[in-house]
């Protein structure tokens, strides 16, 4: 049946639908069994039993699988020059991780051509989508000088709408020692210059970055260009991230590794989204979040992978998936909700993240019945097909 000229896509005979709307299902999850799924025009049109399916253009038995919304990447780092593998040998080794080790990335970076780094984010997307990951922000932070700031914002952008200016990652080798006149630059002429062609301000508020006082500076001035600010917090020990990203309003603080009962309950009264990121703290040997104590205080929490070459090079949201139900004590519901609707929620985005009538058809199928699978099968490639505006993109 085609509509208005839009052609229907009809997915039937799906074991498990995620559709994360209460009022479509079973729980916060809003699961159907032996469901159907119709898109239209690049959003969801119908769901139901898949006995009642109407009929559609085209038509897909899914054999039983499992039918989830896209996962929704709300922390990655793709823009970037070179690797750092010895780095992570030498933690495996038993070198403790510090933040120092991103000038490495700076100097890469800057010595990359725009082919060289444009080649790089779009294979980490072709990554990601595999992956199953349909929405994907991305930071700049490894130029650190206006031009390479600028130039990583207009590369970024030519991949997602989710642009991060993050201006403030570490300072660089030419204001070693310098950090407050590298804050000043920042303020007066870096992000001026990127502001237009990006949606959020970030910063990296810890020790050996930048301390509460410059993290609200580069914050401020980044709310006042029109940017929406974000904050990397308590990662590395507890600080004042938390606090200050709940004081400046931020979609998210990420990584949250190290909280006291005060964050999570400054966290829980406000809008601030918590986004996890296991996979940085599986390969830093850092300890993990106790996503269990955020979410029985009622805080919304994130579930991100946090691609970067230096301390999470992954793209895998499903392994993410797996390290949070293992390692973070979260159910493999709350994980999965986390790395979709959470996702959503910390990118302030109303219209991905779910599967329910007038939402974007982003979604994927596992070659597996339920989304059990993701944390019960961990390294598995179980993600199957993925869907972005109701389109097929790509079968395995």
């Amino acid at each position: 049946m085609t509509t208005n000229g839009s052609r229907t896509t009809a997915l039937t005979n799906i074991g498990t639908l995620v559709t994360n709307d209460p009022t479509l299902g079973e729980g916060k999850l809003g699961l159907r069994h032996d469901a159907a799924i119709v898109f239209e025009g690049g959003v969801v049109a119908w769901v139901g039993n898949s006995a009642d399916a109407p009929a559609a253009d085209i038509g897909q038995d899914m054999g039983g699988r499992a039918v989830l919304p896209g996962f929704v990447e709300s922390h990655s780092h793709l823009v970037f020059g070179g690797e750092r593998a010895e780095e992570f040998a030498a933690r495996m080794a038993g070198e403790k991780y510090a933040a120092g080790g991103i000038r490495t990335t700076i100097e890469a970076t800057r010595a990359a051509t725009d082919e060289q780094l444009q080649a790089n984010v779009r294979r980490l997307l072709d990554e990601s989508l595999r992956s199953g990951s349909t929405t994907v922000e991305c930071k700049t932070g490894y130029g650190q000088n206006t031009e390479s700031e600028l130039r990583s914002t207009l590369i970024a952008g030519q991949f997602t709408d989710e642009v991060t200016l993050l201006a403030a990652h570490v300072p660089p080798p030419e204001y070693a020692g310098r950090t407050d006149d590298y804050v000043a630059m920042a303020c007066d002429e870096m992000i001026p210059a990127c502001a237009p062609h990006a949606k959020w301000i970030d910063v990296f508020c810890e020790r050996g970055a930048f301390n509460r006082e410059q993290a609200h500076a580069v914050l401020s001035a980044g709310v006042k260009a029109g940017l929406i600010p974000r904050v990397h917090g308590n990662q590395l020990g507890e600080g004042p991230g938390v606090q200050l990203a709940v004081e400046m309003g931020a979609a998210s603080v990420d990584h949250v590794t190290y909280v006291t009962a005060e964050d999570i309950d400054a966290l829980a009264q406000s809008s601030t989204v918590a986004t996890l990121l296991p996979g940085a703290d599986f390969s830093t040997r850092n300890s993990y979040p106790d996503a269990r104590a955020l979410l029985d205080a009622g805080v919304t929490v994130a579930l991100g992978a946090d691609c970067n070459p230096g301390t999470c090079y992954t793209t895998s949201l499903p392994f993410c998936i797996a390290l949070a139900v293992r390692e973070m004590h979260m159910t493999p519901a709350e994980a999965v909700w986390s790395a979709t609707a959470g996702g959503a929620q910390a990118l302030l985005r109303n219209d991905i993240g779910r599967l329910s009538i007038g939402m974007r058809a982003d979604a994927l199928s596992l070659d597996a019945p339920s989304y059990l699978h993701l944390a019960y099968r961990p390294g598995v490639q179980l993600v199957r097909q993925v869907w972005k505006h109701g389109q097929l993109t790509t079968t395995y």
